[in-house]
């Protein structure tokens, strides 16, 4: 039986293909960002000012429907970033996500901090196409490519300067994934199969992932005292996106959120 993630992917082979006729390689590297050295995600999360938090953009999802549709990218990114915020992370996946590239774009243009590309990468086009809209950071997705894809898609984003993202749901995927160039493991609480979330995810790999990679927890991280604890435990970054942009105003909660944290800490 077919989950939302296979459904995804099938679409993007697709979009894909479409794009690459569209808008030639040559013609990417020609963007104004092409040529700008990207920021580093890892260094801002460990920045002793700040808490790890790693801001998400998104209008909606497959298993929330829409989440926020009013929010400007520009108010919110930089709103994000002034609140305390580590990175931005900006959906460009429109078809179940309702992002676009243009979001990363104006968000790049007001905002000088490590912003992740997050979509579902299959092919190294859109690697070459996140370095021309201004991302620092891409997202492989373990649950969807083989070790060996990792490996080479990993590899072309080192070759642009771009850290690497690999997320993952459980020990399985751990294990074989941890191959290529990666800068941070993701440990997404969310189950593909149910769209619950569980922090024990999160809590049960922390030690398996190697001390070589920055750990990063993502997904049902809304209450600040679930972020300490995981601290504690030994993860660096929180990719927190619905818990904010449930609100009228993303940026302002995303300050309240990391105000509490500073004064559980």
């Amino acid at each position: 039986m077919k989950n939302i993630l296979d459904e995804i992917v099938e679409y993007k082979k697709t979009e894909v293909a479409n794009n690459k006729a569209l808008f030639p390689i040559k013609l990417l590297e020609k963007s104004t960002f092409f040529e700008g050295a990207p920021v580093s995600l890892k260094k801002y999360l460990r920045r002793s000012d700040k808490v790890g938090i790693l801001a998400e953009y998104k209008r909606k999802s497959p298993s929330k429907g829409t989440i926020n549709n009013n929010a400007s990218i520009e108010k919110t990114s930089i709103g994000y970033m002034q609140a305390g915020a580590s990175g931005l992370s900006v959906l460009t996946d429109q078809n179940f996500f309702g992002g676009s590239n243009d979001d990363l774009v104006i968000a790049r243009k007001f905002n000088f901090c490590p912003i992740l590309r997050k979509d579902f990468i299959i092919d190294e086009y859109q690697i070459i196409e996140a370095k021309s809209i201004g991302a620092d950071v891409i997202l492989l997705i373990a649950a969807c490519l083989s070790p060996d894809e990792i490996k080479s898609l990993s590899k072309t984003a080192k070759s642009l300067g771009l850290e690497v993202l690999l997320e993952v749901h459980d020990e399985e995927e751990l294990n074989r994934s941890l191959v290529g160039e990666l800068d941070i493991i993701g440990v997404n609480n969310r189950n593909l199969k149910t769209f619950e979330t569980d922090i024990e995810t999160s809590k049960s790999l922390v030690n398996k992932i190697p001390d070589e990679y920055l750990k990063m927890s993502e997904s049902g991280l809304s209450n600040p005292k679930t972020i300490v604890e995981l601290k504690k435990l030994g993860y660096e970054g929180f990719l927190i996106g619905e818990r904010f942009m449930q609100s009228s105003r993303p940026d302002k909660a995303c300050g309240e959120f990391i105000k509490q944290i500073k004064e559980l800490l």
